[in-house]
This record gives structure tokens, C-alpha cells and sequence, in this order.
């Protein structure tokens, strides 16, 4: 019998820690996993010719390819470009809707419209990716044009970490924002990536423990 052909994701580098941590928990072993560089969310018009690539680059090797990014502020691009190669991605906007889900996400964005987000990888890099990015470490008079609007950091947590919780609150008394904290787990990207296990045949099924 010859071998069954693996499943292709194409990931946000941001999203690299938790798709392989959910592969190897689940066993997945038929889920292959392939980034794009995190910092394409600074220049998003880099993101569909990113994935276009590695789309093209794959074709015959895979049973089927899959995208783990949202539109990301590509406006557009990517999906049109997905559309052009006959690809699915993981539905939304930007990772946060996915790990809260839509309905609550989209309630807590018309409740409270002046929400930064952080996850874990931006909780881990937040002084990399935040402070340096923005260069408020060189010109921290600059923190009030870029976060003067923001009335609260909403930390969506994808494991349990007390270190990570301490860094994400940190992150908020530097930026000057109200604090809250919400136990995402993976959200849609835990089911997202269990259909992609099961669409090939194999039996796929996730523990939800491991998803939560």
C-alpha cells in the first residue's frame, strides 16, 4: 500500500509554537507545519506572496495544504490569492478573533473598542516586538501617539503560565492600560487543525483537553 501523503500547513511564525505543540500533543504526525517569517505582520504586503510561494513550492507532495493566517492587513490580498490557488485558510481577521472565537471577540470589541491585545508569543516578545519595534525604549515620549487611544491590554492566554500572565500585566503598566486577562486556550486553531487531521483519512480525533 503505498504511503498516504501528508497535510500541508502554511503558518504565521506567530503561530509556530502553538501548531507544533498541538501537533505533537495530538500525535498528528501527518501534519507538516512551514512558517513565514512573524515579522511580515510589519509589512503585511509580503504575506500572500509569502504563502503564494510556498503554495506553489508544495503542490503534488501534500494530500492537502491549509493556511493558519488571518487577512493579517493584507486587505484582501491573501484570500484573493487562496482563491486563485484553490486553498482554504482558518477563518478571520487576525489571530486574536480566533483564539477568542467571533462571537466573543466581536462583543468585546463593541463593548470596549480601545482593547490591545497580546497572546503568548507577543507576551514573550512583547519588549522585542513592542518596545524596540516601536522604538519606544529610544523615544518613549512616542508611547501617548501609539497607545493613547487604548483605554486596556486584554492578554488572551493560549496555556498556563503564571510567568507569562506577570510579563503580559508588566506589558500593561508600561503601555499605562487596565489589565484583564482571558484563558483562551487555542481556540478555533485547536478545530481549525483538527479537521486538517481528519481530512485525509486518518482518524484526526483531538483531545479536547489538549485543545483547551
Amino acid at each position: 500500500m503505498a504511503a498516504r501523503l501528508p497535510v500541508l500547513l502554511i503558518a504565521c511564525g506567530a503561530l509556530a509554537r502553538e501548531v507544533t505543540d498541538l501537533i505533537r500533543a495530538n500525535g498528528w504526525d501527518h501534519l507538516e507545519v512551514t512558517c513565514l517569517p512573524a515579522h511580515f505582520h510589519n509589512t503585511p504586503q509580503h504575506i500572500a506572496g509569502g504563502v503564494a510561494a510556498k503554495i506553489r513550492a508544495a503542490r503534488g507532495r501534500y494530500a492537502d495544504i491549509l493556511v493558519l493566517y488571518g487577512d493579517c492587513g493584507t486587505a484582501g490580498a491573501l484570500d484573493r490569492v487562496l482563491e486563485e490557488e484553490g486553498v482554504e485558510r482558518i477563518a478571520g481577521p487576525h489571530c486574536y478573533e480566533f483564539y477568542m472565537g467571533a462571537p466573543d471577540f466581536s462583543a468585546l470589541a463593541e463593548a470596549e473598542p480601545g482593547c490591545f491585545f497580546l497572546t503568548d508569543y507577543l507576551a514573550r516578545h512583547f519588549d522585542r516586538l513592542i518596545v524596540k519595534g516601536l522604538g519606544l525604549d529610544r523615544f518613549p515620549q512616542l508611547l501617548p501617539d501609539y497607545f493613547g487611544n487604548y483605554t486596556r491590554l486584554v492578554y488572551l492566554s493560549q496555556v498556563d503560565d503564571p510567568d507569562l500572565v506577570a510579563e503580559a500585566a508588566a506589558a500593561a503598566e508600561r503601555l499605562g492600560l487596565a489589565f484583564e486577562h482571558r484563558r483562551t486556550g487555542y481556540g478555533e486553531l485547536g478545530r481549525f487543525m483538527t479537521q486538517a487531521a481528519q481530512g485525509d483519512g486518518n482518524d484526526g480525533r483531538a483531545d479536547d483537553r489538549l485543545l483547551a
